[in-house]
């Protein structure tokens, strides 16, 4: 009985990996280095949205919105304490800028933060994109060198064209594998930039609404006095 895996079979396994590298031809090397760009990219972007929602403190974002309805501006710095909270920066620079263009604070701090989230997700769209056709051009390339091939010896050694347009086929099936791990990932962090976006208009519009409630309840009241 064996606990182990099979050593013989495992460098077996390696070994074909490699032949089958080696008889894809030249490109490869190039689709090699579009799934290492691929996987950096998403492990990049998975350990930044686990951070950012380890750093979200939906508790402190209602309390702010809470504070803010009675103008106890004081009480809202405390509260902060050096939240990392993107919500709450972007309610922080709307606070900020209450007295010039509470809504212009909040749209730009709003677009660095996006940035921030979109950033490096046009290189996995580029990689899903370029793996594919680099995996046609390789095939086609093969393609060629078999009729080459096929020109040089005749019908007389098919198997010969025949290896070669099944070789040429494995650089088609490495781009569209390639291209296929990594759509889902893409549009699984395009999805929570979409959310994340809904969260900062649904605050931001809360805010804005609870300082136009508060500065037009002062309005009444020094109308009131008069």
């Amino acid at each position: 009985m064996r606990l182990f895996g099979n050593g013989r079979g495992d460098e077996r396994g390696k070994n074909s990996m490699i032949e089958i590298f080696q008889k894809g031809g030249p490109v490869m090397y190039p689709l090699l280095a579009c799934s290492l760009i691929a996987l950096t990219v998403i492990i990049e972007r998975l350990l930044f949205w686990i951070r950012e929602d380890m750093r979200r403190d939906q508790k402190l974002v209602d309390r702010i919105l809470a504070l803010c309805q009675t103008g106890d501006w004081e009480d809202v710095k405390k509260s902060i304490g050096g939240s990392n909270d993107f919500v709450i920066r972007i309610l922080v620079a709307g606070i900020l800028h209450r007295d010039f263009s509470m809504i212009k604070a909040m749209e730009s701090a709003a677009a660095d933060e996006v940035k921030r989230m979109n950033r490096y997700m046009v290189v996995l769209d580029t990689m899903i994109t370029v793996a594919p056709l680099l995996g046609i051009f390789g095939t086609v390339i093969g393609i060629i060198n078999s009729f080459d091939l096929l020109g040089a010896t005749g019908i007389e050694h098919p198997q010969a064209v025949t290896a070669g347009i099944a070789q040429a086929l494995i650089t088609t099936a490495a781009g569209l594998g390639i291209a296929i791990l990594s759509v889902f990932p893409y549009n699984y962090f395009n999805s929570r930039i979409t959310l994340a976006v809904m969260a900062i208009e649904k605050y931001a519009t809360s805010l804005e609404i609870v300082y136009e409630k508060l500065t037009q309840g002062f309005c009444d009241k020094e109308g009131g006095a008069k």
